[in-house]
């Protein structure tokens, strides 16, 4: 980069800091700021403005404002108190801001449960939020009947919208509640460093971890989002991604709510029916993941795929060669990418369209953010240190784990469990008694400071826009019978993004494929079941007797490079097939449903 492009670079990305800044900073020195004061206010100077849209229904920010007092009124009436959990299994849908944003104005926390999950994993998620109340849309009844009798606990339960057995109408208690304005005295004593949410994150290891996220979290992302996209009141945000996630949820739907614009909330992307929703109604802006754009990108032509509003779309893990035929194909004049992690106290943010690339943090702005790319063992599994002890700094285009320095403004606000958070803090880095978030990813820097995201570190993969931990995988594998070892891992599959599920097994005579499709399928949620199984006479281990995968990740589920029994997860057949040359080829030219 040429020293007046640099220039220009460096001054509109000031520029993009400069109108974030304010918002980021704006709940730190306010300790009773919470998100429903910031909400409640754009709802009191707009009343009637349509906060929440979808194609059935409207809510303006009065009727946000109101049915939020509805369901707060009915929290207090079943004794949640400030700081007690409700667990939301919910579809996305107008109601579910309005639950969390009604629990919110009496100071009790909302987990945000991940509607795809089944059986242990969505016990476990309720376990270990310690959630003592339980809302569950009537649609998803089967997955909470499916995951109660792995809960370590007995939440009450309430049934929305229908009918789930043993549960009580939450509709009918709320709809006899008052909406009027809540006392001014429910919220007193209420701080913004206090916890809003629990948002689900699968790590680097194990079953999904109940990541904090507090009111300031939530408006220093909304507020941020707000200003690099520049929404305003006349803006219409588009949000086909779950409202459980950090990027549909707090984003995409907090930036919009901040600005007084509208939310138009879909039930769940949808390829076919992506720019119909744009151009009925009338979207400025959307909130990508890569994968969503990359769907999008190798559709059929949509009639209505040029008709549309849309200045500005936002996200991440847009792939270099499905960004620039994205943009031109439909038109859209501006894409912001940005990295970060839901749990994250750092981001990346592109500003200049620069393809492939997460963002650009020049030195004196990554010394005050506190970021760092240090040198990674993937062989080890670890971190790189030096003969005095400390990390190493990666060079120039060399690739490193990026880590974030934890301080009172930059903070890093953990799991429920506590060992779960010490291990995503990394200690004694470059002096004795600092301390850094691990972010779990790979990233380079160029010379012109541009930083790119390659990869995540340790077992966990990221598939159809969702982090997968083998172990978990592997966990319901080694569960099936015939099966007598298992190992998971993710591969490449030309034209996806991020790397599709495989496993190898060690297996004797017991083993039923069928019964491992049953197994897989119900224990496991879509993006997380192996689309490529390989059966292999033993695995091989390290020193400290953890799975070698890279010789594996390395073969992939190529029938030329693997002599072994390999097969396929074919979803139209519900069973997993050979997998031959032929199957392969098929597979590789995007022939095969995944």
């Amino acid at each position: 980069m040429d020293l007046p492009h640099r220039l220009a670079s460096n001054l509109r990305l000031v520029g993009a800091f400069g109108r974030a800044a304010p918002g980021l900073l704006k709940a730190l020195p306010a300790r009773g700021l919470t998100t429903a004061d910031v909400i409640g206010s754009v709802a009191k100077r707009h009343p009637e403005r349509p906060a929440l849209v979808t194609d059935h229904e409207t809510v303006t920010y009065g009727e946000l404002d109101a049915r939020s007092n509805q369901v707060a009124r009915w929290a207090i009436g079943q004794g949640i108190d400030r700081g007690d959990v409700v667990g939301l299994l919910m579809g996305n849908r107008p109601d579910y801001v309005i639950c969390w944003l009604g629990l919110a104005k009496i100071g009790a926390v909302t987990a945000l449960l991940n509607t795809h999950l089944v059986g242990v994993s969505l016990a476990h998620c309720i376990d270990v939020a310690s959630a003592g109340t339980l809302i569950v849309d009537a649609e998803l009844a089967d997955r909470w009947l499916g995951a109660r009798d792995a809960l370590g606990s007995t939440p009450a339960v309430w049934a929305y919208d229908g009918v789930v057995n043993d549960a009580s109408s939450f509709d009918e208690a709320v709809e006899d509640q008052s909406s009027a304005p809540l006392p001014s005295d429910v919220r007193q004593g209420l701080a913004t460093t206090d916890r809003l949410f629990y948002i689900y994150t699968s790590g680097t290891t194990g079953l999904p971890k109940a990541a904090n996220f507090s009111h300031q979290r939530f408006i220093a992302a909304a507020e941020g989002a707000k200003a690099l996209t520049r929404l305003g009141a006349d803006d219409r945000m588009y949000i086909a991604l779950p409202l459980y996630h950090s990027a549909g949820g707090v984003m995409a739907l907090g930036g919009a709510l901040v600005a007084g614009a509208t939310a138009v909330i879909a039930q769940k992307f949808s390829a076919s029916g992506f720019w119909d929703d744009c151009a009925t109604h009338r979207v400025t802006a959307f909130q990508y993941i890569g994968e969503l754009c990359r769907y999008l990108a190798n559709s059929p032509p949509h009639p209505r795929e040029r008709d549309h509003c849309i200045r500005i779309c936002v996200g991440n893990g847009l792939r270099p060669d499905v960004w620039e035929r994205f943009q031109q194909r439909f038109d859209i004049p501006r894409i912001i990418e940005f990295y970060g992690a839901t749990e994250g106290n750092v981001t990346l943010v592109n500003v200049d369209n620069k393809v492939g690339r997460v963002g650009r943090m020049p030195l004196l702005m990554r010394w005050a953010a506190g970021l760092h790319l240090v040198r990674y063992d993937v062989e080890a599994d670890q971190v790189a240190r030096g003969p005095d002890g400390f990390c190493v700094e990666a060079g120039v285009d060399e690739v490193g784990e990026a880590i974030a320095r934890i301080t009172s403004t930059l903070p890093f606000e953990g799991y429920t469990d506590a060992a779960a958070t010490e291990d995503k803090v990394l200690r004694d880095v470059f002096r004795r008694g600092d301390a850094y978030f691990r972010t779990g990813d790979l990233l380079s820097r160029d010379a012109d400071d541009w930083f790119t995201f390659v990869d995540r570190v340790g077992d966990t993969f990221r598939w159809k826009g969702e982090n997968v931990a083998t172990s978990e995988v592997a966990e319901v594998l080694a569960g099936t019978s015939g099966v007598v070892d298992a190992t998971a891992y993710g591969v490449t599959v030309g034209g996806y993004d991020g790397r599709a599920g495989m496993a190898a097994l060690v297996v004797d005579d017991d083993l039923d494929m069928a019964e491992l499709h049953a197994s897989v399928t119900a224990q496991l949620p879509a993006y997380a079941q192996p689309l490529f199984v390989r059966i292999r006479p033993v695995l091989e281990t390290t020193s400290t007797f953890k799975h070698r995968k890279v010789d594996l990740v390395a073969d992939g589920y190529d029938p030329a490079r693997v002599d072994e029994p390999l097969y396929f997860l074919d979803r139209d057949a519900a069973a997993y097939v050979a997998l031959d040359q032929s199957l392969h080829a098929e597979i590789e030219a995007g022939s095969r449903r995944l």
